[in-house]
């Protein structure tokens, strides 16, 4: 090819791409949340999706697949056309699954395209008071005396709230039994009526309930401890060392979609969520807004895969 040619090309080329992040998005928008309907990825994104649908004239419509520890909803997405116009909003239990379930249809890491990260938080741990613990020292002395007999309630198998919990009972030497729900509203609603007797939730479902007394907060999973409930210790300061687990949530798309979508996407969403109304609304579902670049959210979920896999050897944690 001659000089000319090759620039006439290349010139073609930064046109063609131009002109696809300027006609994008050229319809609505399907942005997949692999969790049940009211949990805690999809209050956030409903209001990212209503925010979103403003800036890219657009609507972005909230499509609930949930099961099978959010992988039904990743598998959707990562099999879908990669013209932007199919989203999956999704949290640590896709690198979770993604160790736990021995053969999905679909690679974690390979067949998903970073957008970036979108928000960060604490999961409670909580307990009924029907349990008669007031500290994590008690809860751990009572569930070595009855090994494998106090019950924790999770969003389900293969969720962030199940490999949390047995993190925590390995790490804290508490012998705890893990019962699975399909979705955190039920699993709520049987810790609180005490079918289960401790769970760890995020900080949107455990403060209306702390409040009311109908659970009790014996530690968040933080390095630091909670703006929102700042009495309540972290794990590390009660009782077990070097324990220290966020719930993030963050945007992906079917690998292969177009760079330009990419930054569009990234560009607008960051612009969306920089506005104080947004970051408050973000706020009072429990997480806190934390972005970060497709390139640094493409590191770190690299990094979590690797955390929670070990995680999941050294737990022995299976899918049940």
């Amino acid at each position: 090819m001659t000089p000319a040619a090759l620039i006439a090309s290349l010139g073609l080329l930064v046109l063609a791409t131009q002109s696809v992040a300027q006609s994008y998005p050229s319809r609505s928008i399907r942005l997949v949340i692999p969790f049940a309907p009211g949990g805690l990825v999809d209050v956030p994104g409903r209001v990212l999706a209503q925010k979103l649908s403003e800036a890219l004239g657009q609507p972005v419509v909230v499509e609930n697949r949930a099961g099978a520890g959010s992988t039904i909803g990743a598998d959707n997405v990562a099999k879908s056309k990669p013209d932007g116009h199919t989203l999956l909003m999704t949290s640590t239990t896709h690198v979770i699954s993604a160790n736990l379930y021995r053969a999905l249809p679909y690679d974690s890491l390979r067949d998903f395209a970073p957008v970036m990260k979108l928000t960060e938080g604490p999961y409670v741990l909580v307990v009924n008071p029907a349990l008669k613990v007031a500290s994590v020292a008690e809860l751990v002395a009572l569930a070595r005396e009855r090994p494998g007999r106090i019950d924790y309630g999770s969003s389900g198998n293969g969720s962030s709230q199940h490999l949390v919990a047995a993190l925590f009972s390995t790490m804290a030497g508490a012998p705890l039994n893990h019962v699975p729900y399909k979705g955190s509203d039920r699993a709520t609603q049987d810790l609180i009526g005490g079918q289960v007797m401790v769970a760890f939730v995020g900080t949107p479902i455990a403060l209306p309930h702390l409040k009311s007394g109908r659970l009790r907060a014996l530690g968040v999973s933080t390095a630091t401890r909670s703006l929102q409930m700042p009495d309540v210790p972290t794990l590390a300061e009660a009782g077990v060392p070097g324990f220290e687990a966020t719930i993030w949530i963050g945007l992906f798309a079917p690998t292969g979609t177009s760079p330009e979508i990419l930054t569009r996407l990234q560009s607008d969403i960051s612009r969306v969520l920089a506005a104080p109304e947004a970051r408050a609304q973000i706020a009072s579902t429990g997480v806190d807004v934390s972005i970060a670049s497709a390139e640094e959210f493409g590191a770190f979920v690299r990094s979590e895969h690797a955390k929670w896999g070990k995680v999941v050897r050294d737990t022995g944690a299976t899918v049940n």
